[in-house]
């Protein structure tokens, strides 16, 4: 594992440009093998995710490069084999390969896919969707495997129980060749869903209603891709760079976003008195002052991003006054809480809220990143501090953020990554 270490204590200031949107992008690149050509990505983030997809992919004989933010798949070679069990379980995204592989060959076997440690995160959903499908499944020590009959997947209707990015995705990955027309009911409406209902667009499927709780979906035989998909924006990022341009900036300008997707979040900076200029593409951010303390409840999009509530936290320490937190969709998101505590922050977890009281001096320490947001948060906290933080588990952050030590250098940050070996080396 990697290790993070930063100088802390010094003010930020210049501009940052925003990546290709992380839960797009591990999406995008198992829908890529349900094409019967080559594939090519634009504004794809440089993260451990996308190479450890890579991976996944390679198993199957599909190859991919990967250069400048350009990612090219070709699965015009592909072939069923053994997905790599280590690849799988260190991230949850995997999963989008039971869709896709289902959509391709109308069977897919895989390991129970890992990732982040926030809480129960089930797939019966999904699993509930492969089923209206046509498909059956079975899980047998950590194994799925789900299979079809002679006639293969067909259209028909399914409701989503709960809201679900992952299901709602996945029904579109193994409905999008199927027979028919489906109809996905409760269907999350996030941004990165019409991402990749406009990517699968683009080689010829029929799916409307991307963006909205309804999606229709009439299957196609072939998919073929004529051009380069761009990938959108990452909110999350966006909204962690904004988070720490409030807490420790002297004006810094967040380039590559698209506003209407940070509403909810901007809203509640302005609230807290952030002064943000938002213009087209970009929102800038000037040195703040003096912050209000406010309320935050995450929820389905176009609510308050779960992703978003771990790194808000550093700048809530500057309120005047006590904040609050209620995680309505990962409730035991709270491995940043004791770690933060380490660096003397006012901040606990009761009855199941998040309460952030004001934390002026806080003082470098050793912590770890159980998950790609509470490593963000802790990212922001050592930037605010005074001394040095080390941040263990620093691979948990590299899987969600584009570049960061060079985005963060170029802020005037002090901030670098080093092997976890070279560090306890260097003690000895």
């Amino acid at each position: 594992m990697k290790k993070m270490i930063i100088h802390g204590g010094q003010r930020l200031t210049g501009e940052v440009t925003i990546g290709g949107a992380k839960n797009s992008t591990v999406a995008l690149i198992p829908a890529a093998i349900l094409a019967d050509t080559p594939v090519r990505f634009d504004m794809v983030p440089d993260i451990l995710d996308v190479h450890n997809l890579m991976l996944i992919l390679k198993s199957m004989n599909v190859h991919s490069t990967f250069e400048d933010g350009v990612l090219t798949i070709d699965p015009t070679e592909i072939v069923e084999a053994p997905l790599p069990s280590k690849a799988i379980k260190s991230l949850r995204a995997s999963y989008y390969f039971m869709g896709s592989l289902l959509g391709r060959f109308q069977r897919a076997t895989l390991s129970f896919p890992g990732g982040d440690n926030i809480g129960p995160r089930p797939i019966d959903q999904h699993i509930k969707a492969f089923k209206a499908l046509g498909a059956s499944v079975t899980e047998h020590d950590g194994t799925v495997k789900i299979t079809t009959g002679p006639e293969g997947l067909h259209g028909t209707r399914i409701f989503l129980d709960m809201v679900s990015v992952g299901a709602t995705i996945n029904a579109i990955l193994a409905a999008v060749k199927a027979v028919g027309t489906t109809v996905i009911e409760n269907a999350a409406k996030e941004p990165e869903i019409i991402d990749i209902a406009t990517f699968l667009n683009n080689m010829g499927a029929h799916v409307r209603g991307a963006g909205t709780d309804v999606i229709r979906i009439e299957g196609v035989p072939t998919l073929r891709a004529m051009n380069t998909h761009t990938i959108i924006p990452d909110r999350i990022e966006a909204g962690t760079y904004l988070s720490m341009a409030a807490a420790m900036g002297d004006g810094i300008v967040v380039k590559n976003v698209i506003p209407e997707h940070l509403e909810s979040f901007t809203a509640k900076l302005i609230e807290m008195g952030v002064p943000l200029e938002i213009s087209e593409d970009s929102i800038y951010v000037p040195r703040v002052t003096e912050l209000t303390p406010i309320q935050v409840k995450t929820m389905p999009f176009p609510g308050f991003a779960t992703d978003l509530q771990q790194p808000l936290t550093p700048l809530l320490f500057r309120a005047a006054g006590s904040s609050v937190i209620i995680d309505t969709i990962y409730p035991k998101r709270i491995k940043h809480i004791a770690e933060l505590r380490k660096m003397g922050a006012n901040i606990r977890s009761e009855d199941g809220m998040i309460v952030v009281d004001p934390s002026d001096d806080l003082i470098g320490g050793h912590v770890q990143a159980g998950e790609i947001r509470a490593g963000a948060s802790l990212v922001i906290a050592g930037l605010k501090a005074t001394g040095d933080t080390e941040i263990d588990q620093a691979d948990n952050i590299l899987r969600g953020y584009d570049r960061i030590v060079a985005k963060l250098t170029a802020l005037n940050a002090n901030v670098e990554i080093v092997e976890d070996s070279l560090v306890e080396n260097g003690r000895d």
